[in-house]
């Protein structure tokens, strides 16, 4: 009877145990989930007293991912060993996630901020985001060539034959990007840096393959800095990239080439697979306050499509085609749009020899 008794009392306490176990536990997790936020984003690409700011007025920790390339972010957004809560890339990427089904609609309806954003910018995202509900602009620009004025001729820079000039040998910083990097041979030979004909590609790569003995590096985050310390004549690089060396060092320039480029629209979107869709809102709504807007402005120094934060830059701001691409430079660039499979895997082929030739 005792035996029975105590064994009873043990399974009556164990279970009482389990259970609060097994609450205290399940509290944990809806707590963690109801406090965090879970960010992807390129590197450099935020400003961490915004991060700081965020936390503070709304109790959620924000956990910041980085890496440097739309191809790297795909690798690791796929890879589903970390649930992402929201996630900025490119365009075309973003357009790529969208027809996969990996993206989430955005209640743009519950935000207080979004009508800072430029109605023109959301339009011309429309090339990748057709019915703007999935994505949200965050920064724009041009590709082009950031250079040194004491070794490089503004009228040199005018064509991307400059980048082929063994003049400069051991001098060229090329991105190490996929579609980036592609764009000037595509346009030297006339062709739309859209394309998805193989035969073109594959005359475009035998150019990077041509030019590649007299480059000095392909980088990504570490181009501007290189130029700023003058250890290349030019580079390769996004508008953003180029205001922000030529502030290190007054001998630099930037000139989009007269064959044309792209027009680049980074963008947020939140994946279905966010575990904590509510705080990813708060957090995009968050960054379309013109406040905060402007410390990521400062701090990355590409072209916001926020008007609150444009109408408060001096007009020498405004006016620089560096940094807010002219009319005329925009309409001789083009957005990059989604390739389809086989041109996905067909470029990463391309970009696989020449990296290894």
């Amino acid at each position: 009877m005792r035996k029975s008794f105590l064994t009873l009392l043990f399974c009556l306490v164990s279970c009482g145990i389990f259970a609060a176990c097994s609450a205290s536990d399940s509290d944990a997790e809806n707590a963690k989930n109801n406090n965090t936020l879970v960010v992807l984003n390129y590197g450099k690409y935020l400003d961490e007293s915004v991060i700081r700011m965020f936390e503070e007025e709304t109790g959620i920790q924000i956990k910041l991912e980085e890496y440097e390339s739309p191809e790297e972010m795909y690798t690791k957004f796929s890879a589903g060993s970390i649930d992402y809560d929201v996630v900025c890339t490119s365009d075309y990427m973003v357009e790529r996630l969208i027809s996969e089904g990996k993206v989430a609609k955005i209640e743009f309806s519950s935000f207080s901020y979004y009508e800072n954003i430029d109605p023109e910018i959301i339009e011309a995202a429309k090339v990748f985001d057709p019915e703007a509900n999935y994505s949200m602009p965050y920064f724009y620009g041009t590709l082009g060539i950031l250079y040194n004025t004491t070794k490089v001729t503004e009228e040199e820079v005018q064509t991307w034959n400059v980048l082929w000039d063994e003049k400069y040998k051991d001098s060229i910083i090329m991105q190490n990007s996929v579609r980036d990097t592609f764009v000037p041979p595509l346009r030297l030979l006339g062709y739309d840096i859209n394309t998805e004909d193989f035969a073109q590609l594959d005359t475009a790569v035998q150019l990077l393959i041509e030019q590649k003995p007299i480059v000095y590096a392909y980088y990504v985050d570490e181009t501007a800095d290189e130029m700023a310390a003058g250890n290349a004549a030019m580079a390769l690089v996004y508008s953003g990239e180029a205001a922000y060396a030529m502030e290190l060092n007054e001998d630099l320039s930037y000139c989009v080439p007269k064959e044309g480029s792209n027009l680049w629209i980074d963008s947020w979107f939140i994946p279905k697979s966010s575990q904590n869709k509510e705080n990813a809102q708060k957090f995009l709504d968050f960054l379309c306050r013109e406040d905060v807007a402007m410390l990521n402005f400062d701090y990355v120094y590409y072209a916001t499509p926020n008007t609150k934060v444009l109408e408060q830059l001096d007009d020498e701001t405004k006016n620089d085609p560096t940094i807010f691409p002219s009319e005329n430079i925009l309409a001789n660039c083009v957005v990059y749009k989604q390739f389809s499979k086989d041109t996905t895997e067909h470029y990463s082929y391309l970009w696989k020899m020449l990296k290894s030739e």
